[in-house]
């Protein structure tokens, strides 16, 4: 590596060419940082006292080319580019203004813009990404160019009107005192990836998607690293459109989540990603990665920007969507790949959509926090069985407790009759659902508003319909799902007495809309009518948003198949301290299943098992299969024997046989014991998974 200090115009002079790497991002300097570079310029321009002023490195790869030397830049495009357009329109300035400077257009432009013996692509010292290219050359050579949305055109013109008010010789003097750190690497000892990573950029931050693209593609051969971008990397980010900058970096974290059943943090996706593919950069391994994350992409364009071409699975993909909770998307990643790959049929996938469907807007409904869900999916498709996909996901899911449960029929009835759901997000989602059940020819529900049938201004007519209650009537029921329907004619009825709205043009008589059916027949509005409809639509909705419809299974099923019911000391008494240890065992990674047996719980590492659960009324255990020799214990909570008459969790030996040992955490129900020193799973998980996770990473 070489490093020299000097004038930004002195790094553009001779005949060179600045090329960008395919992977590269687009241009992405906007008003700010152009805003920040003019100013700069003005300062040291205006000032006799101010000899520099330094704007940044330049990192590039040279080719050693005799004839026109070509640098690779890893950092500094951003800063190079915006120059080169100040330079241009400071070159159309002075032939314009005819301004008394050492310089004019023509040298100004050769010296710094163009290589004047060059022709073709050769003739640019600068030479943009894919997306850029073309746009750049047409302002350097015609001020113009076809695509005036893009960020060089703006900037450009930025420029050109900053100039018609400004001193060129004071702009030009600015530029002149431009100072860079020109830094040239040795493409056979330095690793651009590790310094592109250790700079400290004066410019935009790289998003987590620009890291990862140039992680991925940077240092590889050149050929092979076109092939890569061209063939696969482009068309992906093609793919998300207008939601690439927005939506890419959260797919790979979904994708990440998949993939690792680990949620990385949402500023160290980057991070998190190099983790995850650190060892797959050699070519074929490298090309298999790319493939992989390209087809997972086009699952997730499918499924959150609605691409996919199935209508009916698009209707699907929607509903979820419209709930606004987007930690199930790592979960409907590992769905829909196992309906590309045959190991699910259109119909199975639209009933597990339906369900996570019904688990969501159910959990809305009676104000569970999300908090934790995102654990919840993280894991998911690693516990399914998928000889048998939807039963083992109801499984699952109605083994759920506390704020992460699925909501009975009676939880749900209970609040959903009294919801203030006019104030929900989902409030257009609920009752389109509500009207469209069922129905061949649905309608648009943004086509119509809605109607709150008990106004929210009552006038002395309604105050006298809903009877002497009715302030409390109004309080208690003006936002719920029995006084909620939808109309075309919002501003016609205002606060218009019942009866005006059914019998009025458009009203509640002629209106084909299914939600206005119960208010064609009645007489008066009051509080009896708003639950009685109320109550229709609850009925309705347990059809749409359906229970699990476990009830019945969680016993010994036709396959001898077992679940949590078969444990009831796990699902009742021990749940609150079994489950967050449970979740700890399924998160170690994509080798880790659960097998739920008659007598007790098995966590098995790539189907050895590691760790086993047992349970009675008054204790768990966790038993762990190693040699005492196997576990670094700090704090000695392992003992050559086991403890039964201490309240508290302990570590023991069980023995099954003489040369096979296993370690087990006995938890047993906490009372007030002043004179023992105990340790819990709530408070101790962290120290009960330290040991966990030496026994599980000693299995092959």
């Amino acid at each position: 590596m070489r490093a020299n200090d000097g004038s930004f115009l002195r790094l553009l002079d001779g005949t060179k060419q600045f090329t960008l790497p395919i992977f590269q991002r687009r241009y992405s300097w906007g008003k700010t940082q152009c805003e920040q570079l003019w100013n700069d310029v003005l300062r040291v321009g205006e000032s006799e006292n101010i000899q520099s002023h330094f704007l940044g490195s330049i990192v590039s790869i040279g080719d050693g080319s005799p004839t026109v030397p070509e640098f690779r830049v890893i950092d500094g495009q951003q800063r190079l580019t915006t120059l080169s357009l100040l330079l241009s329109a400071i070159g159309r300035a002075i032939e314009m203004k005819q301004f008394d400077i050492p310089i004019d257009r023509s040298r100004l432009e050769g010296y710094f813009l163009f290589n004047e013996r060059e022709d073709g692509a050769r003739r640019y010292k600068q030479r943009l990404t894919k997306h850029d290219d073309r746009t750049y050359k047409q302002l350097l050579d015609d001020g113009q160019a076809t695509d005036n949305t893009s960020l060089l055109v703006e900037n450009y013109r930025f420029f050109e009107n900053k100039l018609n008010h400004a001193d060129l010789k004071v702009v030009y003097d600015g530029i002149q005192k431009l100072v860079i750190v020109d830094i040239a690497l040795d493409s056979g000892s330095d690793n651009p990836q590790l310094i592109f990573e250790s700079l400290n950029s004066t410019g935009l931050s790289l998003s987590q998607a620009d890291l990862i693209r140039n992680y991925m593609l940077m240092g590889q051969e050149s050929k092979f690293q076109d092939r890569l971008y061209e063939t696969y990397w482009f068309p992906m980010e093609q793919s998300f459109g207008e939601e690439y900058i927005r939506r890419f970096d959260l797919f790979i974290r979904d994708y990440l989540t998949l993939k690792t059943r680990l949620i990385p943090n949402k500023t160290k996706v980057y991070e998190s990603f190099k983790r995850y593919v650190d060892e797959k950069r050699q070519p074929e391994a490298l090309e298999t990665v790319i493939k992989e994350i390209v087809r997972y992409s086009e699952h997730y364009v499918c499924i959150v920007l609605l691409e996919e071409p199935d209508q009916t699975l698009c209707g699907c993909f929607e509903d979820i969507r419209t709930l606004g909770v987007e930690v199930v998307y790592p979960f409907l990643l590992g769905v829909y790949e196992d309906y590309k790959q045959g190991q699910l049929g259109k119909g199975e996938v639209i009933k597990i959509l339906g369900l996570v469907e019904s688990y969501l807007f159910r959990r809305a409904i009676c104000d569970l926090q999300t908090q934790g869900l995102n654990r919840t999916f993280a894991g998911l498709i690693g516990r399914i069985d998928k000889e048998d996909y939807l039963h083992s996901l109801k499984i699952i899911l109605s083994a759920s407790i506390g704020t992460q449960r699925f909501p009975s029929d009676n939880d749900f009835r209970r609040e959903f009759l009294t919801k203030d759901v006019y104030n929900l997000r989902v409030r257009n989602y609920l009752l389109r659902k509500l009207e469209n059940h069922d129905r061949k020819e649905p309608i648009r529900v943004d086509d119509y508003t809605i109607e709150h049938v008990m106004p929210q201004t009552l006038t002395d007519e309604w105050r006298e319909e809903l009877g002497e209650n009715w302030n409390e009537v109004h309080e208690k029921y003006l936002h719920t799902v029995g006084n909620l329907t939808l109309t075309g004619y919002n501003s016609e009825f205002s606060n218009s007495t019942f009866i005006e709205k059914q019998c009025m043009e458009g009203g509640f008589l002629d209106s084909p809309l299914r939600l206005n059916t119960s208010l064609r027949e009645l007489e008066r509005w009051n509080e009896s009518a708003i639950v009685k409809r109320a109550e229709i639509l609850t009925e309705k909705a347990c059809e749409i948003w359906p229970h699990h419809g476990c009830s019945q299974e969680h016993q010994q099923g036709q396959k001898g198949r077992w679940t949590l019911a078969n444990h009831p000391y796990f699902a009742n008494e021990w749940r609150r301290l079994f489950v967050p240890l449970r979740q700890r065992l399924l998160d170690l990674g994509n080798s880790v299943s659960e097998k739920i047996n008659r007598y007790y719980i098995a966590y098995k590492k790539n189907g050895t098992s590691f760790a086993n659960f047992f349970g009675c009324k008054t204790w768990f255990r966790l038993i762990l299969r190693a040699q005492k020799s196997d576990i670094d214990d700090p704090r000695e909570m392992c003992v050559k024997r086991t403890r039964k008459t201490s309240w508290g969790l302990w570590l023991g030996v069980a023995a099954a046989d003489d040369s096979t040992k296993y370690y087990s955490l006995y938890h047993y129900q906490l009372g007030a014991v002043d004179d023992l020193n105990y340790i819990s799973v709530e408070d101790d998980l962290d120290y009960i998974m330290y040991l966990v996770r030496q026994v599980f990473e000693k299995v092959d």
